[in-house]
């Protein structure tokens, strides 16, 4: 008995060094990071939890945060993450997916059919946040059947469509009119593509889920190159749906949903280091879904299955 018990307390005692080590080793890798935690957006602005938040935006002009939930709402917080107020079904906020914010505070809402309003559109609101108007997808085969997923804007106030997994991007006139297809190809054919997101120098990221590549552009659409290199260990992309750019040097951030992280690559598409990692506490997410950095280098991860979205700070 006795020695059984011995045996038992060296058993814990050698599991408790390790979990130990684990944690001391965990956090000193953190600290060696070019990127540390911040804060996270919990509530809006009644104290209201965030329900699996699926969309995050930073406004660069106001400085504004926008959030997307699972309760279909748009949710603003200031640039110092305080909830300013809610856009809900009341004020024209029926089944949103993700949106973009001009330079003149004009707001553009993709949003998905609903059982009173079947047809799958772009809401467009102003600057005071009223509704305006509807934009309908049409004049390009599978109009139909189109499901928006995200959206971007150029400086000319073209619009960008990135629809659920859509052979290419839709280039739409600001009333709505087709313009181009965006279509990147693999071994020639062309692929899914699950997310867009232009920065400021105007340059066009598209985000494959399926080839796990992101594709970049210039303002004129010329294509630049592409990065991401598919697979489940570090340095890799399972399935990224998302990436954000830091304006001051060009880095590129990529949510990937599988591996519960953030990659980061240079201004050349060169990996450079991940963070993140399956877990609950601070730092660590749980099928994260979407990114945004503002022109500080904060970095905003929208954390869906922790209802929340953590706040980074990116060193220079």
């Amino acid at each position: 008995m006795f020695r059984a018990t011995q045996l038992a307390l060296i058993s814990m005692s050698f599991v408790f060094s390790l979990l130990f080590l684990t944690f001391h080793e965990l956090a000193a890798q953190s600290e060696s990071l070019p990127v540390t935690y911040l804060d996270s957006i919990t509530e809006d602005e009644e104290g209201n939890k965030l329900s699996f938040p699926s969309s995050v935006f930073a406004e660069p002009v106001r400085k504004e945060i926008y959030v997307i939930d699972s309760k279909s709402r748009v949710i603003i917080y200031t640039s110092d993450l305080f909830p300013l107020f809610t856009l809900s079904k009341r004020n024209g906020i029926e089944n949103p997916q993700g949106l973009t914010v001009d330079a003149s505070g004009n707001m553009y809402v993709v949003q998905g059919g609903t059982k009173e309003k079947p047809r799958n559109k772009i809401s467009v609101f102003n600057a005071s946040l009223k509704w305006e108007r509807d934009i309908y997808f049409k004049d390009f085969e599978g109009a139909d059947s189109f499901i928006p997923a995200r959206l971007a804007h150029d400086k000319v106030g073209n619009i960008y469509v990135a629809g659920s997994y859509y052979l290419g991007v839709l280039l739409l006139g600001n009333q709505g009119q087709l313009l181009e297809i965006l279509s990147p190809e693999e071994e020639d054919r062309k692929v899914h593509i699950n997310s867009v997101t232009i920065d400021q120098t105007g340059k066009i990221y598209l985000v494959s889920e399926e080839v796990s590549h992101i594709y970049v552009y210039d303002e004129d659409r010329k294509f630049l190159f592409k990065f991401g290199e598919k697979g489940g260990g570090a340095g890799k992309l399972s399935r990224p749906l998302a990436v954000g750019v830091d304006s001051r040097n060009g880095r590129m951030y990529v949510v990937d949903y599988m591996r519960h992280t953030v990659s980061a690559y240079d201004k050349e598409g060169k990996y450079l280091f991940e963070f993140g990692g399956l877990g609950w506490g601070e730092g660590w997410f749980q099928y994260p879904r979407d990114i945004a950095v503002d022109s500080t280098g904060r970095i905003f991860v929208a954390d869906t299955f922790n209802n929340r979205i953590e706040v980074f700070q990116a060193k220079e």
